[in-house]
């Protein structure tokens, strides 16, 4: 009588574990970026919110920081803000980085740019 022997399919319990780290990493990722994307899209809003509120550079910059106020902004302020004139129309662009402490020495850094300029799709509102 032949012995009948069946190959067994399905994850390895190593498989397994190294399957459920890489998910924990990216998870972890996952938790420190949102939050920082979330505040840049809060900006690129309020400048867009910004520009239409104000007609001079310091109303500008002061309409984005009361709406950088109530939106939790921290990561930049109205001084920040590049506020100039181009082609007859105000045009407001900011650039910052933020960098995201990982673990140990590890640590990520973010670097955001945005303006209201048409070729700049970047800081519409939606």
């Amino acid at each position: 009588m032949p012995i009948l022997r069946s190959r067994q399919r399905g994850i390895s319990l190593t498989g397994l574990i190294v399957a459920l780290a890489l998910l924990g990493v990216i998870g972890l990722l996952a938790m420190r970026i949102l939050p920082a994307y979330t505040e840049y899209r809060a900006v690129t809003n309020a400048i867009v919110k910004a520009k239409a509120a104000g007609s001079t550079p310091q109303e500008v910059r002061a309409s984005f920081d009361r709406s950088a106020e109530a939106n939790y902004i921290t990561s930049i302020a109205g001084r920040d803000l590049t506020v100039e004139r181009v082609n007859g129309e105000q045009e407001v662009s900011f650039a910052y980085d933020r960098k995201i402490h990982l673990v140990g020495p590890a640590s990520l850094l973010l670097e955001y740019s945005g303006s209201t300029a048409r070729n700049a799709p970047a800081a519409r509102a939606e």
